[in-house]
C-alpha cells in the first residue's frame, strides 16, 4: 500500500534563522529529505505545504511527486500546530495513509523510513498509528523531583533501567480514519512506538544541532545507525 507524504516548509524560523534555506553539504536544507520522500516507492505523493513562492516553484520543478500547498494567511502564523496544518493539508486528497516528517531531520534514511512504513501496515489491526522515538537509559526526574524510571532507594545500574522513549520528530505514521478519530492528531490513541538511531533521528532546532547532523552526513561510515 501506498502513503502520502506532508513535508511543511516555512520561510521564517525562529530559533535559528532561516534554517530551511541553509547549506547542509552542498544544498538547501530542505530538499534533502524531499530527496529522500521522492525516492522512496512506497510514497506516491508528496504533498508541501509552504508560504515561500521559492519553494514552491522549486520543489514543483524539482520532484515529480510533489503536490505544493500555497500556506493560506490564516494558518502562516507561529502558534499554528502541526495538527492544525495537517487538518487542512488532508482535505486537498483523496489518500487515506499518510507520513509526516519535517525537512529538519536530513539524516533520516530511505531505509528507515520503508522500514516504518511496512512496521505501520503490518501491525494496523492492533495499532492505529506510528511515531519515532529514541530510548535513553537515564535516571530520569519530573520537574517536581519526582523520579520517572528508577527508585533513589534501589538506585540500579542505568543499564538496567527501563528504557525512556522520547518523540524525535522524525517520522509519524497515521490514517484519515487515525487522525478524526483521536480528535484531529498525528498520534493515535493507540500509537506503535517505531525505535529510531538517535544519531539518525536529529532534528534540527539550534545552530548546534545543524554543525552536528552536517558533521555526521560528512561521517557516515564512522557511525552505525541501526537500532
Amino acid at each position: 500500500m501506498k502513503v502520502t507524504a506532508l513535508v511543511p516548509i516555512k520561510t521564517n524560523s525562529t530559533r535559528l534563522k532561516n534554517k530551511n534555506f541553509l547549506d547542509f553539504c552542498g544544498q538547501p536544507l530542505y530538499q534533502v529529505v524531499l530527496d529522500t520522500l521522492q525516492s522512496i516507492d512506497e510514497i506516491d505523493r508528496i504533498l508541501i505545504n509552504t508560504d515561500s513562492e521559492i519553494i514552491a516553484a522549486d520543489c514543483a520543478l524539482r520532484y515529480p511527486k510533489a503536490v505544493i500547498i500555497h500556506r493560506p494567511e490564516h494558518l502562516k502564523a507561529d502558534t499554528i500546530t502541526m495538527n492544525t496544518l495537517i487538518a487542512h493539508d488532508i482535505t486537498t486528497t483523496e489518500s487515506e495513509h499518510f507520513l509526516q516528517t519535517h525537512c529538519t531531520n536530513p539524516l533520516l534514511s530511505p531505509q528507515t523510513i520503508v522500514d516504518a512504513i511496512k512496521t505501520y501496515f503490518n501491525n494496523l489491526t492492533e495499532y492505529d498509528s506510528l511515531f519515532s522515538i529514541e530510548t535513553i537509559r537515564k535516571r530520569g526526574y519530573f520537574s517536581d523531583g519526582k523520579p520517572v524510571n528508577h527508585s533513589n532507594e534501589l538506585l540500579l545500574q542505568t543499564q538496567d533501567l527501563d528504557p525512556v522513549c522520547i518523540e524525535n520528530s522524525n517520522i509519524f505514521l497515521f490514517s484519515r480514519s487515525s487522525f478524526n478519530d483521536s480528535g484531529n492528531s498525528r498520534i493515535g490513541k493507540k500509537p506503535f512506538l517505531f525505535q529510531m538511531s538517535t544519531l539518525e533521528g536529529i532534528d534540527i532546532d539550534l545552530e548546534e544541532d545543524f554543525v552536528l547532523a552536517a558533521l555526521i552526513h560528512q561521517n557516515k561510515s564512522l557511525f552505525d545507525f541501526s537500532r
